[in-house]
């Protein structure tokens, strides 16, 4: 039924396989750390963001005049 070329075509097919699955799971290991690092600081650049929004507001509120 295989010839015998085959099926270690086959297994060095399933272990080329097998060793990028396994270095993939191996490489994500600091990406987790990477991720969170970058959302800090966007989350670090929304809130100076707003900060200076909120402050542009409230001068320009406190510049105008109620009487």
């Amino acid at each position: 039924m295989f010839d015998f070329t085959e099926i270690q075509l086959i297994r060095a097919w399933a272990a080329v396989t097998i060793g990028k699955v396994r270095a993939r799971e191996h490489d994500e290991r600091g990406e987790l750390i990477e991720k969170v690092i970058i959302a800090a600081i966007f989350a670090a650049g929304a809130i100076a963001i707003a900060t200076l929004i909120i402050n542009k507001f409230r001068s320009k509120a406190s510049s105008i005049p109620t009487e």
